[in-house]
């Protein structure tokens, strides 16, 4: 009978938890499959938060309006919206000085299923991508689907998301963050993008991950 030491790995500490932005990696296949921490579901009345200093899912603020997230929403492990990021917006938008939003790169996952809560791990294909700007920063929002889906998980390229579906989505990240009485939120839409152009986001994303965390693992 073998023991328990079979399971043993030098280099980690079972007794914890791995940081979901540190302690996962993006996979082997990426950027065309990619890790995935989700932190909110379309069933969330709260907006849901990977607390960046302790790996813990918190609560970010209450959704003070009754719109909900069209999609599972969640981030890339080891990425990081920094110079590089902001400077390819820059670039593309053709508004100059954009700059990262300095948190690790968001992603949207087309699924058929109902997932219940969020602070889970999935596998996901992006095909695409929305450019939004957050008050002059490059907030990248990376829209997949989850592998293996019986639905959406043929979908290949961002032409194979209905209109409607990005109707949905644009409508929600230009109005999710309003408040009550509060002051207008600077956000802007400034093109849906492809597949190969996601990836791009994604392998820029993680290098300024590497730049800022160069003794991680990867």
């Amino acid at each position: 009978m073998t023991g328990h030491n079979s399971f043993k790995d030098p280099e980690r500490n079972l007794n914890f938890k791995a940081h979901p932005w540190h302690g996962v990696s993006l996979g082997n296949d990426w950027p065309g499959i990619v890790n995935t921490y989700i932190e909110v579901v379309p069933s969330d009345t709260v907006k849901y938060e990977l607390d960046k200093e302790t790996g813990l899912l918190k609560i970010d603020r209450p959704q003070l309006y009754s719109s909900i997230y069209p999609t599972l929403y969640g981030m890339l492990p080891q990425t990081y919206c920094g110079p590089k990021v902001g400077n390819y917006c820059s670039r593309k938008s053709g508004y100059p000085d954009i700059r990262g939003d300095d948190d690790p790169l968001d992603i949207c996952v087309m699924t058929e299923k109902i997932v219940p809560h969020g602070d889970i791990l999935l596998q996901a294909k992006p095909i695409g991508g929305i450019r939004l700007l957050d008050d002059g920063e490059a907030d990248d929002k990376i829209l997949a689907v989850l592998v293996n889906d019986a639905l959406y998980g043929h979908w290949a390229d961002i032409g194979d998301f209905p209109t409607a579906v990005i109707k949905r989505l644009e409508h929600f990240f230009l109005t999710y963050k309003q408040m009550p009485g509060g002051p207008d939120q600077k956000c802007t839409i400034e093109t849906i993008y492809s597949r190969a152009e996601a990836h791009e986001v994604i392998r820029l994303a993680h290098a300024d991950y590497k730049n800022l965390f160069p003794g991680e693992r990867q």
